[in-house]
């Protein structure tokens, strides 16, 4: 099948097929005579698996791994589940970060405009100015 079924198949745009396969995320496909690129019915599901690792939050390296690790005769299921488990730890790290920033501006959100001639706390405090507290 050429470039633009592969991608139609497989629910992705050409310029993504293009850039896993630049990325040495795909083997390099056999090119027919007429130059165009052929690739076999199993890349729809390679093209897939690298789409939803991304929408799961999986960086490109992470799914080459991944990709390499699942190509193996044997599947290595201990190192698959600890990349797997990186990824999770790196998440709830992040929603940690997020919930930190979360109740910062919710914080700053809650005091008021009260000083006309004062900026408001969250201005100030974009500005680098401590958060007056309310009286």
């Amino acid at each position: 099948m050429n470039i633009s079924e592969l991608a139609a198949r497989a629910g992705v745009k050409v310029s993504t097929v293009r850039f896993y396969e630049r990325r040495g995320l795909l083997p390099v496909p056999s090119r027919t005579s007429g130059g165009y690129r052929e690739f076999p019915d199993d890349q729809i599901a390679r093209v897939r698996f690298l789409r939803r690792g991304q929408q799961l939050g999986f960086s490109l390296a992470e799914l080459g791994e991944l990709t390499a690790l699942s190509g193996q005769e044997v599947l290595l299921t201990g190192d698959i589940a600890r990349v797997g488990q990186a990824k999770l730890a790196e998440i709830d790290e992040r929603i940690a970060d997020l919930t930190r920033v979360r109740s910062a501006l919710a914080g700053l959100l809650e005091q008021q405009c009260i000083d006309p001639n004062a900026a408001c706390p969250l201005v100030g405090a974009l500005g680098g100015e401590p958060a007056a507290q309310p009286a």
